[in-house]
């Protein structure tokens, strides 16, 4: 499943940057967005790789390494939701405080998961199924550019959330056939990362969801787009 996930992420990336949406030649703060994101990816995979292999000393060196990782993958994350909401209003096929408000949640989520996770490192069944959860958080982006984003208007966001749960339902159903039950690290996890999407949703389309996405894209170039999801003039597929 973490090469699976990791593979989703790594072919939205490469399909968009084929398909000329995106470039090498894009600014500072994306450079340092993409290589923390492929350094937790690296990270998580050699972390996969260990652990079936029977390297348990080798996994729990590379482990320490996730308690820096976690907060700069946070860090860089809002950076970049920002930085995106303020130079382009974000992806036109999300609406403007969905993509700013839901993605900070879900990063929010992401970073709690994961550290959870770790604390829960002696305990492999919750230690393993909650940093599953957490990793499929991320690839968001990567379903995001694999879908065809603008047929899913006014709804894309939401859709693209879901197809993340795909995954850890996947571990789940695992679990029900092997074990006869569902382990509750799997309940814990989906609930935080579904409990923090419906609450972020709520506050995007409240006032105050309104008045912060207005505030942060304030006198940017981001602040001249519709704040709901559009077509943008002459866009074809």
């Amino acid at each position: 499943m973490a090469f699976v996930m990791a593979g989703v992420i790594v072919a939205g990336f490469s399909f968009n940057l084929a398909m000329g949406r995106s470039s090498f030649s894009a600014p500072l703060p994306f450079h340092v967005h993409g290589l923390i994101f492929m350094g937790w990816l690296a990270l998580y995979l050699a972390q996969a790789v260990t652990i079936a292999t029977g390297r348990t000393a080798l996994h729990r060196q590379l482990g320490r390494l996730a308690y820096v990782a976690i907060p700069a993958m946070v860090a860089a994350g809002t950076m970049m939701v920002i930085v995106s909401a303020r130079t382009s209003g974000g992806p036109f096929f999300f609406a403007k405080n969905e993509f700013l408000v839901s993605n900070l949640a879900g990063l929010l989520a992401f970073g709690a998961l994961a550290l959870a996770a770790l604390r829960a490192a002696r305990r492999s069944g919750w230690h393993r199924r909650l940093m599953l959860v957490a990793m499929s958080i991320l690839t968001g982006p990567g379903l995001g550019r694999l879908l065809p984003m603008p047929l899913l208007i006014p709804n894309a966001w939401t859709i693209v959330i879901l197809a993340t749960f795909i995954f850890p339902v996947i571990g789940m159903i695992a679990d029900k056939r092997a074990h006869g039950r569902v382990h509750p690290a799997y309940w814990w996890g989906v609930g935080i990362d579904a409990g923090a999407f419906v609450v972020s949703m709520l506050i995007a389309y409240s006032p105050l969801g309104y008045a912060f996405t207005e505030w942060v894209t304030a006198g940017s170039p981001g602040a001249a787009r519709p704040m709901q999801a559009f077509l943008p003039p002459g866009f074809a597929m």
